[in-house]
């Protein structure tokens, strides 16, 4: 096993523990509690909403290419939960609490971040002015992954990296400019 290997193994559960120890300040797992469930979807889908309703044709294709960016990210992070089937850090670390319930049964990647990254880069292409609020929800979205015990450090960068390469990919392959829609 190589010394990389070794680290991830000490530095998941560990970097978990000290998370749950965290989240059992009750501000703290409700504040979190709150952030993922936003990030089940419901802040994602109001956004769209809010783009298509109110920013003319630029919010419409924002929308419709959001809405084929999260169809896309949740067939792979699908595909790859049912592949790794990695348990669940309050699985298989007892001193692990989950502060919230799972979607899945799986941990690796973390589908919340997955999305959050990739609708980010999406949503922040087309209207600029969200970047920083997008950023800081996304950023909200991984850290309460870990912090409500349903998943490692590495399943949320994991879903870093896949979710800026699905965004990147989105914003590079749609036909249609964002600076050339009016």
């Amino acid at each position: 096993m190589t010394l990389s290997v070794q680290l991830l193994r000490t530095f998941d559960p560990s970097l978990c523990r000290v998370a749950s120890h965290w989240a059992r300040r009750r501000g703290i797992h409700r504040f979190f509690g709150i952030i993922s469930r936003l990030g089940d979807g419901w802040f994602w889908y109001g956004l769209m909403a809010v783009l298509a309703v109110f920013g003319g044709t630029r919010g419409i294709v924002a929308a419709l290419q959001m809405l084929g960016t999260g169809l896309v990210a949740w067939l792979l992070y699908r595909t790859l939960k049912l592949h790794t089937r990695r348990p669940r850090p309050f699985r298989a670390h007892p001193d692990v609490t989950a502060r919230a319930a799972a979607l899945d049964e799986y941990s690796f990647p973390s589908g919340h971040t997955l999305h959050a990254v990739s609708f980010t880069i999406v949503a922040v292409a087309w209207f600029p002015f969200l970047a920083l609020p997008l950023t800081v929800f996304t950023v909200l979205v991984a850290m309460s992954r870990v912090v409500l015990g349903l998943h490692y450090p590495t399943d949320v960068l994991a879903g870093v990296l896949i979710g800026t390469a699905l965004g990147a990919a989105s914003v590079w392959s749609c036909s249609v400019s964002p600076l050339a829609v009016a």
